[in-house]
């Protein structure tokens, strides 16, 4: 076997990293280094209730003396470690003696002639009432919990309120003007005469119709009666002040009649 081998077998323990082969001479270890729970209890009647339990007792017909003894040997073993915990399991002890003193006593009857009631009935029925309150307990902290089991989703969505009209595409403008052109063919008059229109003109009558309005049909601002010629540079005054952003198109819906307002509000 090697060296290395050796050294390792004879190692009993590590201190910062360090092999000892052996314990310090003046090793101390105190009495209370090392302590094993092996049960815990909640109270009293918690120490009562597990005593019966384990034994197979009837709650309702507890051997006082047996019980009592076994309670008083558990209230011995930790009035050393905590006084303040063995103060409340003094009053229980006292409470078991109390019962067992009375049950020694002859059992005379009242002076009503019932029986008298059995000193343990009250003892009985609180022992009955804390494990049905404990059994409830256990089924509440088997259900799954918000932080232990399980936690909340969140997410933060941000929403902004913002009004969002439809869009006016070119279908639409193109079905409105075929259905203007189309009543201007109805109602035209046959004129055979020569008239030199102008748009920048027609820019101005759409405009000066607009300035008192907040907004205007689309089909309103064509003078229809004046003839195909005059719808036609109407559209094209239209198009240009769209164009250079003086006016706004727009509609409340898919379908719904088109609307048209200035781009800016005069002061």
């Amino acid at each position: 076997m090697s060296a290395p081998e050796q050294l390792e077998l004879k190692v009993v323990a590590r201190l910062y990293g360090e092999p000892m082969v052996q314990l310090p001479q003046d090793l101390y270890i105190p009495p209370d280094a090392l302590e094993i729970f092996l049960d815990t209890f909640e109270g009293p009647l918690d120490v009562l209730l597990y005593l019966i339990r384990k034994q197979n007792f009837n709650i309702l017909d507890i051997p006082m003396a047996e019980v009592t003894r076994q309670y008083l040997a558990y209230i011995e073993e930790i009035r050393g470690r905590n006084i303040e915990l063995a103060a409340e399991y003094l009053l229980m002890a006292a409470l078991l003696i109390s019962i067992k003193s009375r049950m020694l006593l002859p059992v005379r009857k009242a002076d009503s002639g019932e029986e008298v009631e059995d000193p343990r009935a009250e003892l009985a029925r609180r022992l009955i009432e804390y494990e049905r309150i404990k059994h409830g307990a256990h089924q509440l902290d088997a259900l799954p919990q918000l932080g232990r089991d399980f936690l909340r989703a969140q997410v933060w969505i941000e929403q902004t309120a913002a009004t969002r009209l439809p869009e006016v595409h070119a279908a639409d403008l193109q079905q409105a003007w075929a259905d203007i052109l189309r009543r201007a063919r109805l109602t035209q008059h046959h004129r055979i005469t020569r008239e030199e229109l102008s748009v920048r003109e027609y820019m101005t009558i759409v405009l000066r119709k607009l300035q008192d309005r907040r907004f205007a049909e689309f089909e309103e601002l064509f003078e229809v009666d004046h003839g195909a010629p005059v719808v036609v540079v109407t559209f094209i005054a239209l198009l240009e002040l769209a164009r250079e952003s003086l006016i706004e198109i727009t509609q409340a819906a898919a379908f719904a009649p088109i609307y048209v307002r200035l781009a800016y509000q005069p002061t």
